[in-house]
């Protein structure tokens, strides 16, 4: 997966969008103004997305191309290496599962708005 693929899958989830808040060299993506997944655009191998912190370890033990969130709470995020063995299908699995997790926690209202 390249860095278009990742974009173009964030952004079909309902409700996401992107920006740059962080400065020019990391994309971000959210749901309900919450982040669900950053990417650098410097470094476009890898990216940074929220994880069950049972399910991070799992996935970690499990793939050297999952370790803990660079500059992020090593126990809820994970940073994720594109280019190793993962497939397209667990790297959308991870991407799925982020941002459920953030889509979940958000007030039932908003939830509704976004409709996902």
């Amino acid at each position: 997966m390249n860095i278009e693929e990742l974009r173009d899958y964030c952004l079909s989830k309902p409700g996401a969008t992107e920006g740059l808040p962080f400065g020019e060299e990391t994309l971000v993506f959210k749901v309900g103004e919450k982040i669900f997944l950053l990417v650098g655009l410097t470094e476009g191998n890898r990216f940074n997305a929220k994880c069950d912190p049972e399910r991070a370890i799992i996935l970690r033990e499990q793939y050297e191309e999952i370790v803990p969130g660079y500059h992020m709470n090593k126990k809820h995020w994970n940073t994720v290496y594109m280019n190793g063995r993962l497939n397209f299908k667990q790297l959308h699995e991870i991407i799925d599962h982020s941002y459920e997790l953030i889509f979940n926690n958000l007030p039932k209202n908003k939830q509704d708005e976004i409709g996902g």
